[in-house]
C-alpha cells in the first residue's frame, strides 16, 4: 500500500466522521448552550447503520458467509433503528 492510498484512505474516514458529526447537529448544542452527549450518541447510532449497510452490501457481493453478512447487517440496521426510535421518545 502506498503512502497517497494511505492518505485517501484516511481522509475518507475523517471525511465520513465529519459528516456525521454534522448530520448529528453538532452545532445546536453549541448554539443553545446544552451538554455534547446526544451529538455523541447520535454519532455512535449513524455509524452502526453504516456498518450494518455495509455488511448488507458485503453479502451481496460475496459468495462465502452470505448468510453472516445478511443477518448482521440487517442486526445493526435494526439496532441502529431502536436506538433512533428510543432517542426520540417514542417507546
Amino acid at each position: 500500500m502506498s503512502n497517497t492510498t494511505k492518505v485517501i484512505t484516511g481522509a475518507k474516514y475523517v471525511y465520513l466522521l465529519l459528516f456525521f458529526i454534522f448530520l448529528a447537529g453538532i452545532f445546536n448544542p453549541i448554539i443553545n448552550d446544552r451538554p455534547l452527549d446526544q451529538v455523541i450518541f447520535g454519532v455512535i447510532v449513524l455509524f452502526v447503520g453504516l456498518a450494518g449497510s455495509i455488511l448488507v452490501y458485503k453479502a451481496a457481493t460475496t459468495e462465502n458467509k452470505r448468510g453472516i453478512f445478511l443477518g448482521g447487517g440487517f442486526g445493526l440496521i435494526a439496532i441502529s433503528f431502536y436506538y433512533i426510535i428510543q432517542f426520540t421518545g417514542r417507546v
